[in-house]
Order: structure tokens, then C-alpha cells, then sequence
């Protein structure tokens, strides 16, 4: 389980506070406005943005003094943090050792999880050779290829376009269903939420607030997310 336990994390004179838990396995999307604090959130729980106050647990033990390398997570950005100078075996081989000395176990990891994310075959291909859609897909198989329990997105799919994000989404779904890895999303998109399809977070005016279905969610939108949506809410 994860547990955000009365968290305060604060960025110049922006503070968000949240105080909840999300259990194992659960796929969870944080919605709300740009400048809300969902990538804030996700820093915190990475390790790159130390709490004011509160706690972040994890299976029981405190994580909140971690460093971002000796947490259980992995987490894709927008950017997707590809190396140019190498081609997708070794981007993707690098999520398991930042020195490409890969067993053979490890060489065999890599090219299952490629294929997993339908990149079988374009392993000697550098990122500037590569579609959109591939690239996020490289991004994606090195998160997995690290089999880490909390898989943290923050926004890697934005750029694409709807059909490609819904494919990306749902291979999301597939692999933490296999894996039973625990999934955050950030996102501005109520389909994106709605495909991830578990549970949402509504981000919003200084909070996150705690983990609910989405379709209820959505369905009967608080008036912070209803102002964002555009649907009313006061």
C-alpha cells in the first residue's frame, strides 16, 4: 500500500496537501488543472521534492528520506528521457544497468520486454529514427524492463494523439495487470482517466483529494473539477 500520510509539500508560495492511501495493484489518475500539483505530487513520491511535512509509505516502511534510486518506482516524463547517442536496445538496457554490462539474462529481459511493446526488430535504431508512438514505447519497455512496483507517468503520452494514447494506455493496463505493479497517471484528460479505468485523484485548489472510481468521479464531478471541465459546478 501506499500511503501519502498528512503529506504538505510546498514550490515557492504554491503548497498541496494530501492525506491518503492507495492500495497495491490499483491504477490511479490524477486529474485537475495545469499548475495544480499533480507532477508536484509525483516528484514527492519519486524522491526529487522533500515534504514540508507528513510521510510517504510504502508497504509499511517510510520512504520519505529515500533517495529517488532506492525507491520501488520508475517514473516516465513527457520528454521521455531518451539518450540520443544510443539506440533502443541500450536506452532500454540502460533502466537495468547505467553501464550496459547486461548478463545474458538481462539481454534476454530486454528483447522480451521490446516485443512486449511491439518494438521487436528495431532494436539498432537511434531515437531520431523512431515515430512518436515508438519512442514512448521505448520509454515505456524500460520502465517495465525495471519491474519496479510503483510505475509513475507523468504525462509520457501527451503528445500523441488520442488513438495512439488510448493504445499506450492500454498497454499500460495489460503489462500492470501481468506484473501487478501499482500505476499514478498525471493527466488533464478525462478519457485518459476513464481508459485507465480503476480509480482517480482530483487535484485541485491546494489538494489532492483521496482516491475514488472514476466513473463516479467523473459522473458527478466536485465543483473544482467541474469548473476545469467546463461541465458547471458553481
Amino acid at each position: 500500500m501506499l500511503v501519502l500520510d498528512d503529506l504538505v509539500l510546498q514550490r515557492g508560495e504554491f503548497s498541496l496537501a494530501a492525506d491518503w492511501s492507495l492500495e497495491e495493484g490499483r491504477r490511479l489518475a490524477l486529474i485537475g488543472p495545469s499548475g495544480a500539483g499533480k507532477s508536484t505530487l509525483l516528484d514527492a513520491i519519486a524522491g526529487f521534492l522533500a515534504p514540508l511535512r507528513g510521510r510517504i509509505l510504502w508497504r509499511g516502511q517510510d520512504i520519505t528520506a529515500l533517495p529517488p534510486a532506492a525507491r520501488p518506482m520508475t517514473i516516465l516524463f513527457q520528454d521521455h528521457n531518451l539518450l540520443p547517442h544510443l539506440d533502443v536496445f541500450a536506452n532500454v538496457a540502460i533502466g537495468l544497468d547505467p553501464r550496459l554490462k547486461l548478463t545474458d539474462e538481462e539481454r534476454r529481459k530486454v528483447r522480451a520486454v521490446l516485443a512486449r511493446v511491439g518494438l521487436a526488430g528495431l532494436e539498432n535504431r537511434r531515437p531520431e529514427a523512431l515515430s512518436g508512438g515508438q519512442r514512448s514505447r521505448v520509454a515505456l519497455a524500460r520502465a517495465l524492463a525495471r519491474e519496479r512496483p510503483l510505475l509513475l507517468l507523468d504525462e509520457p503520452f501527451a503528445a500523441l494523439g488520442p488513438a495512439l494514447r488510448a493504445e499506450m494506455l492500454d498497454l499500460v493496463n495489460e503489462t500492470a495487470a501481468e506484473s501487478g505493479a501499482t500505476v499514478l497517471l498525471v493527466t488533464h484528460q478525462p478519457e485518459d482517466a476513464r481508459r485507465l479505468g480503476d480509480l482517480a485523484s482530483v487535484v485541485a485548489e491546494g489538494r489532492a483529494a483521496p482516491p475514488m472510481p472514476v466513473e463516479r468521479l467523473l459522473a458527478a464531478p466536485p465543483a473544482a473539477l467541474a469548473r476545469y471541465l467546463g461541465t458547471g459546478g458553481g
